[in-house]
Parts: structure tokens; C-alpha cells; sequence
């Protein structure tokens, strides 16, 4: 029982890792699409644009690296190895550090922006 268990555990952690890929790729394209669409572009506020782009970027990494979170979880709920919490921990560790700064980061930009557009 508990073998089928972790299979099914493994089969939604790599279905829940694929939507992240999903996230991250649209979140790409949307950043690409941003950058080399020339409507919009304000001669007077060059880095405008980029740093719209950039936040919106920021947000689809940052839901990717929930998602990947989730997926590092599912995986090691089952039984674990002192090993795999000792790797999930690390996971964990860089995934929240990487995730709180670029928050941090989104949420800077993202208020000066409105601060500017007032």
C-alpha cells in the first residue's frame, strides 16, 4: 500500500513540476513578447517599460518557485530518508530565500511605479 502511495505521490509531484515549467515558459514568453513589442514605448521614460516587464516576470517566477516547492513536498511526504529531508530542507531553504527577494524586489518596483503614475 504504501508503494502505490509513493507512485501516486511521484505522478502528482512530476504533474505539479510540469505546471511550473508551464508557468515559468508562459511567464518567458509574456516577458519576450513585453520587450520586443515596440508599442508603448515612452522616449521620456526608457526603463519604464523593461521594469514592467521585469515585474511581471518576477511574478510568474515567483508563482513557478511555489510550484516547484509543492512539488519538492509531495515527493518526500512519503516515508523519507534522513537524506531526502536533508535535500528538502536545502530545497526549501534556497527556494524561500530566492523567492522572498525577488517578492521583495516586485513589491520595490512595483511601488515606485505606482508612486510615479500618481
Amino acid at each position: 500500500m504504501e508503494e502505490l502511495f509513493k507512485t501516486y505521490a511521484g505522478h502528482v509531484a512530476l504533474f505539479v513540476e510540469a505546471v511550473a515549467v508551464i508557468v515559468i515558459t508562459v511567464g518567458a514568453v509574456q516577458a519576450l513578447i513585453g520587450l520586443l513589442n515596440p508599442a508603448g514605448k515612452d522616449p521620456t521614460k526608457p526603463f519604464r517599460r523593461r521594469k514592467m516587464v521585469w515585474i511581471g516576470f518576477g511574478v510568474w517566477l515567483l508563482l513557478g518557485l511555489e510550484f516547484e516547492l509543492a512539488a519538492d513536498i509531495v515527493r518526500s511526504a512519503i516515508s523519507p530518508t534522513w537524506t531526502e529531508i536533508g535535500q528538502l530542507g536545502a530545497i526549501a531553504f534556497i527556494r524561500t530565500f530566492l523567492n522572498y527577494f525577488l517578492e521583495k524586489d516586485v513589491e520595490r518596483y512595483e511601488d515606485a511605479q505606482n508612486e510615479a503614475g500618481k
